[in-house]
């Protein structure tokens, strides 16, 4: 059994947000968040968030204790990108793109 929690539309590049999510995946859930805790990331913040919901969403929704749950997946897709104008230099116009990310965090029991 697994439970999973998903957060869309984070602002937030996906390069960022996966750097932070190698380092959970597969880690035991207390683990996992003390590392998310300590990391000075502003990802780690929302990460950690997805892996609380993702926790409570197993100990409600299907019974599971929490001292054996283990992140078995973690992943980060990318998200929408918003298209800005940024004047330069002699008349000229650059486009910023602001990504985002959706982050998703599926935990199960371990076996």
């Amino acid at each position: 059994m697994e439970a999973r929690a998903v957060a869309k539309y984070i602002r937030i590049s996906p390069t960022k947000v996966r750097r932070v999510v190698d380092l959970i995946r597969g880690r035991d859930v207390e683990e996992a968040m003390a590392i998310l805790t300590h990391l000075p990331n502003r990802a780690a913040q929302v990460v950690r968030k997805v892996v609380h919901s993702a926790v409570s969403n197993a100990v409600n929704n299907y019974s599971m204790s929490r001292d054996e749950l283990v992140i078995a997946e973690a992943y980060v897709d990318r998200g929408p990108s918003m298209k800005r104008v940024i004047p330069r230099a002699r008349g000229r116009a650059d486009i910023l793109t602001k990504r985002s990310s959706h982050i998703t965090i599926v935990v199960r029991e371990r076996e």
